[in-house]
């Protein structure tokens, strides 16, 4: 199961520790959704998600404070007793010292944001459910070309880290080259990246490892891109019928997800950087309601109806 370090979380949400003397070392967030444990205060506990993130915003801050002592602490000892990784306190509130006791008592950590609690609720759910997202690795290379991030697939050995270099000087943005970590962060939307040991690095078969990033600037690499389209480079068969006019949409799919799939066939003198390229703008173009393939049919439908139409005059 995927998992996330407390201390990650942390770090990247920039909180405050308010309990600095428990171990958070092996503290781990295991799902992406958060919980405010608002009924919980009342003292509903049915269906209580203890194991999620817990969220502590004003409304349920200034319910505890306001509940006599006595409450408090039977309230605060059979919320803390729970498996709980930690509890987040929104907009620089402070727990009060019952809470701090109970919650040290039982090892949950407590600490604090800065932020507005809707904010903070709903950036801590987007980058959780990026990080805990299914995930699987495939091979190839990934772009990101006029926004649209293209994943160029095929054998090894094939071209696609030189189109990939190609499409860089012309502007796009390298997200990955040789393994792409694919990420389902949402029922619709795959998200693809590189593994921390080859980020921003390009294999080039007799020349060796490129560090993109150091060649081009910074504007030519990018850590993380949603898929929308693939790319599958094969060598040339004659034999082989190819499409040729894109009526019909091919797909291949990845973590259930199914996504707009191209097999170009490749040979001397095909430029491949321009057939991304293309590819690119074409499929932005069909998203925005334009198919150039069902113009095409469109005026030969036409074209053949004119001319019936004059046959039979004659």
């Amino acid at each position: 199961m995927a998992s996330v370090k407390l201390e990650m979380i942390i770090e990247k949400m920039k909180l405050e520790n308010l309990t600095p003397e428990l171990d958070i070392s092996k503290i781990k967030i295991t799902q992406p959704d958060i919980n405010r444990p608002a009924l919980q205060m009342a003292g509903y506990f049915e269906h209580f998600e203890a194991t999620r993130l817990q969220i502590i915003g004003f409304v349920e801050y200034t319910y505890m404070e306001g509940l006599p002592v006595a409450r408090q602490r039977e309230i605060f000892e059979r919320i803390l007793s729970c498996e709980i990784p930690a509890i987040v306190f929104c907009r620089e509130l402070q727990p009060n010292e019952l809470f701090k006791e109970t919650a040290i008592a039982h090892g949950v950590p407590l600490l604090m944001s800065k932020k507005a609690t809707s904010a903070f609720t709903a950036e801590i759910i987007r980058w959780l459910n990026v990080k805990l997202a299914p995930c699987i690795s495939v091979h190839g290379v990934l772009v990101d070309i006029f926004g649209e991030g293209v994943l160029i697939t095929g054998e090894s050995g094939i071209g696609k880290s030189e189109a990939a270099l190609e499409l860089i000087r012309r502007g796009h943005r390298l997200v990955t080259d040789d393994a792409v970590e694919i990420r389902r962060v949402s029922d619709e939307t795959l998200v693809g990246s590189a593994p921390d040991i080859t980020k921003h690095f390009i294999e080039l078969r007799g020349i060796g490892i490129v560090d993109v990033k150091t060649l081009y600037g910074v504007s030519s690499v990018k850590d993380t891109q949603s898929i929308d389209l693939v790319i599958r480079l094969e060598d040339w068969d004659k034999e082989k019928e190819y499409d040729r006019l894109g009526l019909e949409e091919e797909y291949t799919e990845y973590l259930g997800i199914k996504i707009v799939c191209h097999n170009i066939p490749i040979r001397p003198g095909r430029n491949l950087a321009i057939i991304c390229e293309s590819a690119a703008i074409n499929h932005r173009q069909k998203k925005m309601g334009y198919n150039a393939a069902q113009e095409l049919y469109r005026r030969v439908q036409e074209s053949l109806t004119r001319r019936r139409d004059d046959d039979d005059e004659d």
